[in-house]
């Protein structure tokens, strides 16, 4: 079995509102040891105890949707993380910027978010360095292929043995779900409330699927956060392990 090099903190972030959900714990993954996550499409998941979730948004930044995402998260001092595309990246980099500096957890979810089982080996590989590089433009100044956070997730979670064996060789973790709130449905946000509630309560913990992009998503998150504080959830925060003293990342 693949174990995870852990960070715990017994708070990760101080919340200066009573009663806010707040984050729970940091977890630290090591990417070159936990090459993938998610039960949906591997084996294995983060090491998650009962009632820990760890919220994950796709597709943005979108201006109407991620900055309503942004500020639900905020009011209850959670912290999440988000597969961004490319495109968007550069057409939003100051809310790229600003999800960085709430202290998110932001990763690449390929250039322009095609289906990677689709598409030409070359071309896929194409598509996940733009967006490693748009990214780290936008961030650090630096048009690397090198993620700073190496973290990755397929679009519609179509991967081949190709591209997730390279992803693996150059130390970046693939993310998939343990259970998701279907929102590429349309829906209004009380369904999908409903919809997530009870997946979540049936599964008890897992990495969560959302979109930033949709509108019924940004609209249903106050209520659903609540949820998790009113029934005794916590909130993980994944971060990427420091690289061991004297390896490289």
């Amino acid at each position: 079995m693949i174990w995870l090099a852990l960070a715990v903190t017994a708070q990760a972030t101080q919340c200066p509102r009573p009663g806010a959900l707040g984050t729970s714990r940091i977890l630290a993954v090591d990417a070159r040891a936990t090459p993938r996550v998610g039960l949906q499409s591997f084996p294995e998941t983060l090491p998650l105890a009962d009632h820990e979730v760890v919220l994950t948004f796709d597709d943005g930044p979108w201006p109407s949707t991620t900055s309503k995402v942004l500020s639900a998260l905020a009011r209850e001092c959670v912290r999440a993380t988000f597969f961004l595309i490319g495109e968007h990246v550069a057409e939003h980099p100051d809310i790229v910027r600003q999800t960085a500096a709430e202290g998110h957890t932001v990763a690449t979810h390929t250039w322009s978010h095609p289906n990677l089982m689709q598409i030409k080996h070359e071309d896929a590989i194409q598509q996940i360095d733009h967006g490693i590089s748009g990214l780290e433009t936008v961030l650090h100044g630096t048009a690397t292929t090198t993620p700073t956070t190496p973290f990755f997730r397929f679009p519609g979670f179509q991967s081949t043995p190709a591209t997730l064996d390279l992803l693996q060789s150059r130390g970046i973790a693939v993310f998939g779900a343990d259970l998701w709130a279907s929102d590429w449905n349309r829906m209004t946000p009380r369904q999908e409330l409903k919809l997530i509630t009870e997946r979540l309560d049936a599964a008890g913990k897992g990495i969560i699927l959302f979109h930033d992009t949709q509108a019924q998503t940004a609209a249903m998150l106050p209520a659903f956060l609540r949820y998790l504080r009113d029934n005794g959830y916590h909130i993980v925060h994944v971060i990427p392990a420091e690289p061991a003293a004297g390896g490289k990342h």
